[in-house]
Order: C-alpha cells, then structure tokens, then sequence
C-alpha cells in the first residue's frame, strides 16, 4: 500500500509496534527445552491482547499464529513439540492484522542453554549476523527515486562479500491491507525488478540467506521451505515506509 494520510500512518504503526511486542515477548521466551508450540503462543496471547490477528492464518490458513523456522527450516515453518537445543538457528516470523492494516517481522536468534541473551557463536552466529549486514545496507538503497532492484543489490553484494548465499525463490515485497502486494522485492540484482520506490509506499526488506547453497524446497508438510543441502538459513525482515531520506522502519 501506499500511505496518503495521517490515520494510514498511524494504523500501520500500530500493527507494527504489535508485531515488536510479539517479537520480544517470544524473544524472552527462548531457552533450550522451550518448542516452537510454547513460542507461538507466547506471541498469541500478546497478540490477542492487543486486539490482533495472526495475518498468515486469517489470509492462507497457516496453522499457527507465527511462522517458527528453525535451522535448516528457511521460512514459513510451522509451530509444533519440536524442543530447541542450545545453538540451534531459530527464525521468529510474526505477521499481523488490526483494524484493517497488517505488518511483518522477522529476526534470526541464537538458541543459548538458558537464555537469548548468551553471547552466540559460531556459523549460526555468523549467518544472522550477515542477515543483519545486508538488511541494513539495503536501507541505504530503500529511498524515494530509486528502484527496487536497488534494494535487491545491496543485499546480495553483502551477502557474497560474507560468503553465504541469498534463497532467490523468496523475496520482500509491498504490504499494508494484505500480507503480499505489489512490488516484490527481490535479495538480488533483478534486471527486471524496475518498479519505482515512491514516498509513502510501504514494503518489507527481507534477506533470506543461506549458508551453504542458494537450493531450497518445499517440504511435505506443504508451508515449511528447507534447504536442500542441509545448510543453514537465516532471516532478517522489517516493515516499513519509504520516504526521500531514511525509511521509516515500521515494526523496529
């Protein structure tokens, strides 16, 4: 969508700020032990608190509140009795819907023995830590007059410069009244990815990489994405809106 007026703004800032809170909430709530279940509905009591809806549910029948993707899981993995183990790559992705406006996150943890909060190592580590890279020189593309191919180089020249590899099935893309919407937004330099960034649009950058290979397929269960060669996935998305100078970042 496109933000024309005061009340637009304020509706996708308070979809965004229900994403954090869901966000944190489950963030607080990793430790070793805990499964992807207990996660998903710390994120839903929140999110029921705040008078939301799990947008994946309400649009595609996604059975959870949360998408909970851990490891060699890419994206859109669904909330069980899996039990974390320290180390483990855990992708929170939490994307809702009030009063009409909807907002999307994602953030790539590092499963600690007891807490979040241990100091993380080690590939997984590093992983996350390229997501983070590469979304936040996508920034510095995601302004009014340039073009989303733009956004898409900048994600891909950090995410070689590190060594890893961008998912290129699955992209960013426009948001607002529903999940998906035009433009998409690819972690690539697209040739064909031409569309105009304007004042007001609103859209996701979201890089999805992997540590191994850039293959990935869909497993049986029908929702969740994985590696195919066992390689690690990491996950770094914010909602937000362009403007001529920064973005305004949505759900930070």
């Amino acid at each position: 969508m496109s933000i024309n007026t005061p009340e637009e703004l304020a509706g996708m800032k308070a979809a965004g700020q229900v994403v954090r809170r869901m966000l944190e909430a489950m963030k607080a709530g990793v430790r070793s032990g805990v499964t992807t279940h207990d996660l998903d509905e710390i994120g839903a009591q929140v999110m029921r608190e705040a008078g939301a809806r799990s947008a994946p549910e309400l649009v595609y029948q996604f059975p959870g509140t949360s998408c909970i993707s851990v490891n060699q899981e890419i994206v859109h993995g669904i909330p069980g009795d899996r039990k974390l183990r320290a180390g483990d790559v855990l992708k929170l992705d939490v994307t809702i819907e009030k009063d009409g406006f909807m907002a999307d996150a994602c953030e790539t943890v590092i499963v600690g023995r007891d807490s979040v909060d241990e100091a993380p190592h080690g590939l997984g580590a590093d992983l996350a830590s390229c997501a983070r890279r590469a979304f936040n020189a996508a920034l510095v593309a995601a302004r009014a007059g340039n073009r989303v191919a733009d956004i898409g180089a900048a994600v891909e020249a950090e995410v070689k410069r590190s060594g890893f590899h961008v998912i290129r099935e699955l992209c960013g893309h426009g948001i607002g009244r529903t999940i998906h919407e035009k433009p998409s937004v690819p972690n690539y330099a697209d040739p064909y990815a031409k569309t105009l960034l304007t004042e007001g649009l609103v859209i996701t950058i979201e890089p999805i990489i992997a540590s191994k290979s850039a293959k990935a397929y869909l497993a049986s269960d029908g929702w969740t994405m994985r590696t195919s060669d066992r390689g690690l996935a990491a996950h770094h998305e914010h909602t937000m809106m362009i403007t001529k100078n920064e973005p305004l970042l949505l759900t930070a």
